[in-house]
This record gives structure tokens, sequence and C-alpha cells, in this order.
């Protein structure tokens, strides 16, 4: 890849060099949070579990930016909350807050207009003011009930302009506000995949093997006094790679599978007449339908088995799953 750089060394390294600094700067910022979790937060912490409403976030700029995505973390953890725009707020959405609300108002100067504006009619309100700046003595520091300070001694920009360590820092603190309120929720995976049920998380967690498995006449079966020839034009129709086997009542006798055939043609049994208990497999692995679909995948993986079948709890055979039933599922 060097041979085809297209600048010379000199320029590629003073380049890299100019980005480690901002890297270095934004770490050193951020780590310079650590001395301030102290009391402020967790009484911004306490005013936001207290919440009975929601957590109105707002900020301007790239404030707002960063405000958006706090509200939107917040919200995936279990902390209900959602972005009011400061400008928009002035205009009529400031109707969006009730009195049963919290609002985390964002401004790296403390001094932004907008949400100055504003201001006086969220403490009409009489809601926790939670404000967090990079200037203790600004405005809506001084007014606020609960103060985050996110200040940092210097931007990562080289003319101390554009908003790079202050949004890093900004963002971090959020990011400590919404775990510090998930574990004090007892907030769980289970709750995380609730919010999440089109990632994989989601599909992990969620999604039951009931939901997946093949049922009523797709499922490969046949009776434990069937021939193997029987046995094997199921497998072909059903398409598994396997079949249950079961007795008159139902219940779950055994399996035989495309593994279980190459070990049959190993031993020469005539597969015209061999009765399919001889050949079966009679302690196979099961699960049920109300088990997670990530654990059928646990148990195949750990198993060293491609298929699975489904009993309820009197070992009547309800279900059955392959490998591929799960891939599409996006479980694996």
């Amino acid at each position: 890849m060097n041979a085809d750089l297209p600048l010379d060394r000199g320029e590629a390294e003073r380049l890299k060099a100019l980005g480690l600094a901002v890297i270095n700067n934004e770490a050193a910022a951020v780590q310079a949070l650590a001395g301030r979790i102290d009391d402020q937060f967790a009484i911004a912490c306490h005013h936001m579990l207290a919440c009975s409403g929601r957590i109105v976030v707002t900020g301007m700029g790239k404030s707002g930016h960063i405000g958006n995505k706090i509200a939107a973390t917040l919200a995936s953890t279990g902390s209900p909350a959602f972005f009011v725009h400061p400008g928009e707020a002035s205009h009529g959405d400031l109707g969006m807050i009730t009195g049963q609300d919290v609002v985390l108002a964002l401004s790296n100067s403390g001094e932004t207009s907008e949400l100055l504006t504003i201001l006086p009619l969220i403490k009409r309100l009489g809601v926790p003011l939670i404000a967090m700046t990079g200037n203790p003595n600004s405005n809506l520091a001084r007014e606020s009930d609960v103060h985050l300070d996110v200040s940092v001694e210097q931007e990562a920009c080289p003319l101390n302009l554009a908003p790079t360590s202050s949004t890093t820092v900004a963002l971090a603190m959020g990011d400590a506000l919404a775990v510090a309120l998930l574990e004090a929720r007892g907030f769980t995976e289970q709750d995380f995949a609730r919010s999440h049920p089109g990632g994989s998380l989601g599909r992990r967690l969620l999604l039951h093997i009931g939901d997946i498995m093949h049922s009523g006449d797709a499922i490969p079966v046949v009776s434990r006094d069937a021939d193997l020839r029987d046995a094997l034009v199921e497998m072909t129709n059903k398409g598994l790679g396997m079949t249950a086997v079961v007795d008159d009542q139902g219940r779950l006798a055994g399996i035989y599978t495309d593994g279980d055939l190459r070990r049959t043609l190993d031993h020469e049994h005539d597969l015209r007449h061999c009765p399919i208990e001889r050949v079966m497999t009679r302690d196979c692995k099961t699960a049920r339908a109300d088990q997670l679909a990530a654990e059928a995948l646990q148990i195949m993986e750990q198993n060293k088995i491609n298929a699975l079948l489904i009993v309820d709890d009197g070992e009547r055979l309800v279900g059955a799953l392959n490998m591929h039933d799960l891939l599409r599922a996006g479980v694996v």
C-alpha cells in the first residue's frame, strides 16, 4: 500500500502526527472527567431516576447533535427520553415538556441564547433542570438545579474553535449518566433486546424455538415400526436431513439423521428391509418450544449436531429445526 501513497513520506508522517495529537487531546479531556463524577453527578442521576415523565434533552448546534445521541442512549437503556430543539421549543415545542419531566440542557458556553430564552419557562414548570456546560459561572449553570462540568482546557482543533474535545467530553458524560441509570434500574439484556427487536441481540434474546421450528405436517416423522426405506423417503420429502421416530402415543423414541445413514452404509444393512428401530439414535438431544432459539444453537454447537427435535413436557414430538433454520432467523 505504501508504494501507491499519493503524497511524499514527510507529508504522510505530518498528517498522522496531527491525527494522533487529536486522539491524545480528546483522550486526556475524557480522562479529566473522572474527577467530576461527584455529588452533582449523583444528584443528577437521582432526579432522572425519580422522574415519572421523561428526560427532555435540549441543545443547539453541535451540543444539539450530542444531546440527540444522549437522548437516544437514555431511551434505549431504560430511561425514557427525547430531544427537543431549543429554537423550536420557543415556537410551540415547549408544550412537549410536562411537569413530570426532567430537562437536561447542553451548552458548552452556558450562554446559548436559544436556551436562555426558554429558561424562564422551564423554571416556571418547576421541573428539575440539569445543565451540562463547559462554564460553571455561566447563566445556564447558575440557574440550573444541578450542574455537570464538562469543560476542557483546549479543543483538539488547533485554532481552539471547532467543537471537538468539548463534544467528546459531553458525549462521555452522557454515556456515564445512561449507564449509571441502567445499572440503578436493574436493566437487563432482555430489557435491552425489547427496545432493539430488529438487531442481532433482539433476535438472540427474544426469538423462541417455537417461532422458527417446523411443526405439523412439516415435521419429518416415522413410527418406530417403520422400515429404514420409509425413513429415507420421509427425510427426502421434508428436507431437514433427519427424521424423528415416535411410538404409537406420539412420544419421541429416537432420531435418524444423514450421519446415521453413513454409519448404516458402513455396516452394510439392507436399506429396503432394515427396521428403523435397529439403526436410529435413541438418546437424542431435544429442546422445548418455549426455550430461546439461542439455546437451541448452544445445544447444537455443544453436541456437534445439525438438527434438533422439539418435544413437550410429555416427551411428545411437537417440532423440529436444523442449523439452516437458525441461520435464516439470524440467530447464528
